[in-house]
C-alpha cells in the first residue's frame, strides 16, 4: 500500500503549514538532484524527489481548498488561471521570503520546471538585482506559455531594465545613484515594478 503524502514527508496530519514547509525543505535539500550528479542513486534521488514534491503538492492543495471554503477566499492569487502549482512560492515572494522561496524552486526537478517555475525563478531573481537571469528565465517563461499576460508583463519590466528605462542595466552588484532622476521618474518605475510584481498581492502604487 503507497504511503500517504504525510507519511512521505515524515509528519502528522495534524502538522501545522509552517513544520510541513520545514519537512519538504529539508527533504528537498537531502535528495536534490545536485548532490547526486555522479551517484549511481542518482535514479533513486531524482524518483524520490519526485515522491516528495507530490506528496507536497498534495497537502497544501488540499489545504487551500479547505480554508478557501471555510473562509470565503483566503490568499487572493491573481494567477489568471487561479490553479498556480506554486501558491506557497508566490505567498513567500509576497512576504518578503526570497530565500525561502529560491530553495522550493530550486528543488523542483528540471524536468518539471515549467512557465511558472521560470517565471517565479525570474521575480525571485529580480527581487536579488540579477537582471539579465531574472529576463532569461522570463522570456523562457513566455517561450513556454506565449499567451500568459502576467509573463509578458514580467519580461517587459526586466527588458527595461536592461535597457535603462528605469534604473539601468543591472549585473546584481549594487547601483550608485549616478546623475539623479526625477519624481517622477521614480514613480514611473515604482508603476512598472508593481505591474510585474502584481502576481504576489500587490496594490498598484499611487502616483503623484
Amino acid at each position: 500500500m503507497a504511503n500517504s503524502p504525510y507519511e512521505v514527508l515524515g509528519v502528522s496530519p495534524t502538522a501545522t503549514d509552517d513544520e510541513i514547509k520545514t519537512a519538504y525543505r529539508n527533504l528537498a535539500k537531502k535528495y536534490h538532484p545536485d548532490n547526486y550528479a555522479d551517484s549511481p542513486l542518482a535514479d533513486v534521488a531524482a524518483e524520490k524527489m519526485k515522491e516528495i514534491n507530490e506528496a507536497y503538492d498534495t497537502i497544501m492543495n488540499s489545504r487551500r481548498s479547505r480554508g478557501a471554503a471555510g473562509s470565503g477566499g483566503g490568499y487572493y492569487n491573481t494567477n489568471p488561471s487561479g490553479s498556480s502549482k506554486y501558491y506557497d512560492v508566490r505567498t513567500m515572494i509576497k512576504n518578503g521570503r526570497i530565500a525561502d522561496a529560491e530553495q522550493i524552486l530550486d528543488g523542483v526537478p528540471v524536468d518539471r520546471r515549467d512557465a511558472e517555475w521560470n517565471f517565479l525563478k525570474g521575480t525571485v531573481l529580480l527581487k536579488k538585482g540579477w537582471t539579465q537571469d531574472a529576463y532569461n528565465c522570463f522570456q523562457t517563461a513566455c517561450n513556454m506559455d506565449p499567451s500568459n499576460m502576467e509573463y509578458r508583463q514580467a519580461l517587459n519590466f526586466a527588458q527595461s531594465r536592461r535597457s535603462g528605462a528605469y534604473g539601468g542595466y543591472n549585473t546584481g552588484m549594487p547601483q550608485q545613484n549616478v546623475g539623479g532622476c526625477s519624481g517622477c521618474d521614480i514613480c514611473t518605475g515604482l508603476c512598472c515594478a508593481d505591474t510585474c510584481c502584481e502576481c504576489m498581492g500587490g496594490d498598484l502604487i499611487p502616483c503623484c
